[in-house]
């Protein structure tokens, strides 16, 4: 399955991911079976992955043009609570868990809502007019009617996942650090992607840190905004939760990757008022990234 994971990421823009995985009673009571039930269906994490992939790219093929998801085959991830790494990816998530003693935790795909928020975010920016011609205004109206439906129904949603396409935010690596228990997924002699994760409580400190220096030190920089938002984000979540960063096929141009504590690393120069330091970080994290994100321009 990993195999035909990869072959199927061949030519697609990299994208990367960042997901909250919540215990099954952080979500509202009439959606806990059909998530357990998702979950138990999933034979692995590369068959989530791959069917994920499968269907987005029929949707671009699919008859009549319109691309967003209907929400009738939305997936679920699986995996254990913080604190117990995942050592086996073709391993049952489930049976995996209990032999370890640890409970389930879930991230709904939420592809509808997603899908929505995207499409609003590509209208408001500056390629709004050609996203028009992309998708019809006649397809926006159909799937703002899919997204009513799912608000009714789940009521005030949060967005567990965040994706990024050729790169990864520096503000997301605020969230963890090297000693972090991380998966490296690799089949062919490549790297698929390279999973990190961290307890939320701990990713929010981290952040926490990073913008109360940030805010004392370089009030104007960009990343204060990003690691804001990314906090009030994290905040709408159970406690017990779990955050991860799931690399994608890009793991394969960088790792290993010393991101997360170059981040630190410049924040902490910042901090402390060393320039010299702080810029040193920012050349390491600019010469690893910027030819990753050249290549969205590349013909």
């Amino acid at each position: 399955m990993t195999g035909s994971l990869y072959r199927g990421q061949a030519g697609l823009p990299f994208s990367s991911t960042l997901r909250v995985y919540e215990p099954l009673e952080a979500f509202p009571e009439d959606q806990r079976a059909a998530l357990k039930a998702a979950g138990d269906r999933a034979a692995s994490r590369a068959a989530v992955e791959n069917a994920e992939l499968l269907a987005s790219l029929g949707r671009i093929t699919r008859p009549g043009g319109d691309p967003f998801p209907t929400g009738r085959t939305d997936l679920v991830r699986v995996t254990r609570a913080p604190g117990l790494p995942v050592e086996d990816e073709s391993k049952d998530e489930e049976d995996a868990a209990q032999a370890n003693g640890g409970g389930l935790l879930y991230c709904p795909s939420q592809l509808v809502l997603r899908a929505g928020l995207a499409a609003n975010a590509l209208m408001e920016g500056i390629h709004g007019p050609l996203a028009e011609l992309l998708i019809p205004e006649e397809q926006r109206d159909r799937h703002q009617e899919r997204i009513d439906l799912v608000s009714a129904r789940e009521g005030a949603t949060r967005v567990h996942t965040r994706a990024s396409t050729w790169g990864i935010p520096f503000s997301w690596f605020s969230l963890f650090l090297e000693s972090d228990p991380q998966d490296v997924v690799e089949a062919g002699g490549r790297i698929l992607t390279v999973r990190v994760w961290a307890p939320i409580t701990e990713a929010l400190d981290r952040v926490r840190y990073a913008v109360a220096n940030l805010a004392l030190a370089a009030p104007d920089l960009d990343m204060l905004d990003d690691l804001t938002q990314l906090t009030e984000w994290l905040e709408l979540f159970h406690t017990e939760s779990m955050v991860e960063l799931d690399y994608g096929a890009v793991a394969d141009k960088v790792y290993p990757d010393d991101s997360p504590m170059d981040v630190r690393l410049g924040i902490e120069c910042l901090a402390e008022g060393d320039m010299t330091g702080a810029a040193a970080a920012y050349r390491r994290l600019a010469s690893r990234w910027i030819p990753i994100r050249q290549l969205a321009r590349a013909s």
